[in-house]
């Protein structure tokens, strides 16, 4: 399936529908007057999140979408049905745009089944039955259904992931995600093998958590240089980040530092995301030369990064321990900010 993480569309509810003049007209009847019925509201425009979407290439092909409108009032006081809503599914972590420049965020949607109503159906028109009154028996007016409201929009999906693999190209991401998920990402030996963001599932102890490998950055991604850093959306709303390193390359600390000056000239916080430092491709270097680089990066990062081979699967398990650690911390931090501890050590478990 092809990969589209941006479409632009256009909307449009339901138009109302329009009253009715009737008047009542029976044999034996006495008095007649009017009968005529409302019209139906015109259908709503509404997004829902689902599972199991990664992509908008369905928007490729389809661009205008139109909900029904409502049906018009009928005479014996019978209003109008109301257009049937169309329900527009998205993947999760899906985000509107306005059709500007600034490109204004309207709406996100983050959670399965999270739906949103986006454009309201318009009202319909009422029959002349609405306008009798003591002075006007027979009343010839009625009203026309209201017009929908109408919009283009543009759709960006930001994937949700849990570990996000940055790195320059050929830092052996797309090894690694084949390493500890079921994926089938394109590894080769050249440049700029991953075109487009993939997802995984990582089992580990019982536990599972997504990894995202995305697209490797150059520098000046961030002016546009190689892929650019359009894909680097996706790693915003990763909790983690596994910075790969390859231990065979001829300057491994500057790859580090240009990778780390693409983020933080990407902006959105990425430079202050948890990070953690891995030296891949250990297989292809010597111990020495791995102790030296390690020395190197841990002056600017604090810590001691791991060191890994996907294809001897050296380091691998100890990898995924601390990932699991590392997000079990995050999510007990979480945690203690939206229910702080009261300090009266009472606890419900």
């Amino acid at each position: 399936m092809m990969f589209l993480d941006q479409a632009k569309i256009h909307l449009k509810s339901g138009w109302g529908g329009d009253g009715c003049v009737s008047f009542r007209r029976e044999k034996f009847v006495e008095y007649g007057g009017p009968n005529g019925g409302d019209g139906g509201k015109g259908g709503d425009l509404v997004f829902e999140a689902i599972a199991g979407l990664n992509t908008l290439i369905d928007f490729r092909y389809t661009q205008h979408f139109r909900a029904e409108r409502g049906y018009h009032g009928m005479g014996s006081d019978r209003h109008g049905a109301q257009g049937q809503v169309m329900v527009i599914p998205v993947p999760i972590g899906t985000q509107i745009l306005a059709d500007d420049e600034e490109r204004t965020l309207l709406a996100d949607l983050t959670e399965v089944g999270q739906r949103l109503v986006f454009l309201r159906g318009g009202d319909g028109g009422k029959g002349n039955a609405h306008y009798k009154s003591s002075t006007n028996r027979a009343p010839r007016q009625f009203q026309t259904g209201f017009p929908g409201q109408e919009m283009s929009v543009w759709l960006r999906l930001k994937l949700l992931a849990d570990v996000g693999l940055v790195g320059l190209p050929n830092a052996g991401k797309s090894s690694l995600l084949n390493a500890i998920t079921n994926a089938s990402a394109k590894v080769g030996a050249y440049a700029f093998t991953t075109l487009k963001p993939q997802l995984g599932v990582v089992s580990h102890r019982g536990r599972e958590f997504v990894v995202a490998d995305i697209p490797g950055l150059i520098e000046g991604a961030a002016e546009g240089a190689g892929i650019g850093d359009r894909f680097l959306g996706h790693v915003e709303r990763c909790r983690l980040l596994l910075h790969l390193v390859d231990a065979g390359a001829e300057a491994p600390t500057a790859a580090y530092d240009i990778v780390r000056g693409e983020l933080e000239a990407y902006g959105a916080g990425l430079e202050d995301k948890p990070e953690m430092a891995v030296l891949s491709k250990s297989d292809t270097t010597d111990a020495r030369r791995i102790s030296t680089i390690g020395r190197a990066i841990a002056r600017r990062t604090d810590e001691p990064p791991l060191v890994i081979s996907a294809m001897t699967r050296e380091g691998i398990e100890p990898l995924l321990d601390l990932i699991l650690e590392r997000l079990q911390l995050q999510a007990k931090s979480a945690a203690a900010s939206v229910f702080p501890d009261s300090g009266s050590g009472w606890s419900p478990l």
